[in-house]
């Protein structure tokens, strides 16, 4: 790979994958709708930033002057927060625009076209396939991004682009202050508030944003043509473990409450292949959870104390 396109770049992962890219010698066409967070940016080498708002992406392709080998859209709005997740016009808007992603990437020549997408796309196939289903308001999120690949897929082989979906666990790490289930523990915790939590016997996944970095890396590489991918981790514990691990990690003497609200549905893993990306690229999250938990903590407590709590974007 030798250039890329990054939507969504100053995003939580759209910028650890955009550095990671250039790290990586990839010269990166990182797209953004913030001047001042593109910024830092254009100050590193490989690297050339293109401020355009989601209703630009049609014409991407006119500021993009070559034939990129990995077009990665990452740009998402109202990945978190009830609100946002039940904005049934926001959600449908993304999924335009994606596809108007997908458009431009063909438009530009471009070999590979990457959909960040999530693990809760496998609620919806439950969803469509399980009689008596109790739909949550993040089901309208999760339709948007499965809608997103359907649509995508089409374009790209209709243009004869490849095309790979990222299914992303729940990610973490330096760099996003949203109120993301992580976040949400580590600022209980340091704040000496008991976390109440559901129940938390079923499976879950959390990831590092190192690796998450990695994991699309490695799709870009050697991700094969219409293959959904797993980011994550190959063996999973419960939710009640992840959280533990937290509490451990940070402050092991403070009380978890388990059981205080209810479960909610359990995803259903058997649904998706969590070995595809192994098999295809080597690829296995390494991160060690209990330094990187810390780290993630010392970021946020830092950040929040500088009067930058309560902000940012989450991945999308």
């Amino acid at each position: 790979m030798k250039t890329a396109v990054v939507t969504g770049a100053t995003g939580f992962i759209g910028n650890a994958l955009t550095r990671k890219l250039i790290q990586e010698g990839v010269f990166v066409y990182a797209v953004g709708r913030s001047e001042k967070k593109l910024e830092s940016l254009s100050r590193l080498q490989n690297v050339a930033v293109i401020q355009a708002r989601f209703e630009e992406y049609g014409s991407l392709a006119e500021k993009v002057n070559c034939a990129p080998d990995v077009f990665y859209h990452c740009a998402y709005a109202g990945g978190f927060g009830a609100d946002a997740l039940k904005d049934y016009s926001l959600q449908l808007d993304n999924a335009k625009y994606a596809c108007a992603a997908v458009e431009s990437a063909i438009g530009m020549h471009c070999k590979k076209f990457v959909l960040t997408s999530t693990v809760n796309t496998a609620e919806i196939l439950t969803f469509l396939n399980t009689e008596n289903f109790s739909p949550r308001f993040t089901c309208i999120y999760s339709a948007a991004k499965l809608a997103s690949e359907l649509m995508g897929k089409t374009l790209a082989h209709q243009g004869g682009m490849q095309f790979c979906t990222a299914l992303i666990a729940m990610p973490y790490g330096e760099g996003n202050l949203s109120q993301t289930l992580p976040n949400i523990v580590i600022r209980q915790l340091k704040n000496r508030t008991s976390p109440k939590l559901i129940e938390g016997n079923h499976l879950y996944d959390l990831i590092y944003i190192d690796d998450v970095a990695e994991g699309l890396l490695a799709i870009g590489k050697c991700g094969k043509d219409f293959r959904d991918y797993y980011v994550g981790h190959r063996k999973l514990m419960t939710f009640r473990s992840w959280i533990t691990k937290i509490r451990d990690a940070i402050s092991p003497e403070m009380e978890l409450r388990f059981g205080e609200y209810p479960d909610a549905p359990a995803l259903d893993y058997c649904l998706l292949d969590l070995d595809a990306l192994f098999r295809d690229s080597g690829f296995e999250a390494a991160a060690d959870f209990e330094s990187s938990i810390q780290r993630t903590a010392e970021w946020l407590i830092k950040m929040e104390g500088n009067g930058n709590g309560g902000g940012g974007a989450f991945y999308k």
